[in-house]
């Protein structure tokens, strides 16, 4: 099935709205996406149109999102573009959806700090021990197979 996948960047609008529903978890969100050029006559950067995105996250990634964004953060969006036209009130209106795949923190403008979330109730497991990184000492042995008698650390 052909779906087209977009990556937008640009700035939180709206403060997400995070649903419990029947089919599981959902948050909504505006996302701003205005476009800069260099403006030759001003020698400076200057803003262009402005596009608007309701931004849609499902299941762990609506939690993670109602939790972590607020209004004014620079993002970036992956997800699938839905362009829909509705008809209200004799008049037709067009509207650009994300349905969110991967939602993160921009950061060429700024630092973000990660937390893991917990896992949903799927069993308790335990969590994997931290492996060991020193590098074994090597094993020699002299002429007879034996193994040399240590010595003694310099001190």
């Amino acid at each position: 099935m052909n779906e087209t996948m977009i990556c937008a960047v640009g700035n939180v609008a709206t403060h997400p709205v995070y649903r419990e529903l029947a089919s599981g978890p959902s948050a909504r969100f505006r996302l701003a996406v205005t476009s800069r050029y260099w403006d030759r006559e001003k020698s400076a950067w200057t803003d262009g149109h402005t596009n608007f995105f309701t931004v849609w996250a499902h299941r762990q990634l609506a939690a993670n999102a109602a939790a972590s964004l607020a209004v004014g953060d620079p993002v970036m969006v992956q997800g699938r573009l839905k362009v829909r036209t509705d008809v209200r009130e004799g008049q037709s209106r067009t509207s650009a959806d994300i349905d969110a795949v991967a939602i993160g923190h921009d950061l060429t403008r700024g630092t973000s700090a990660f937390r893991r979330t917990n896992k949903p109730d799927g069993g308790a497991t335990s969590p994997r021990p931290e492996p060991n990184w020193e590098s074994p000492a090597p094993e020699s042995s002299d002429a007879d197979g034996q193994r040399p008698a240590r010595e003694p650390a310099l001190t």
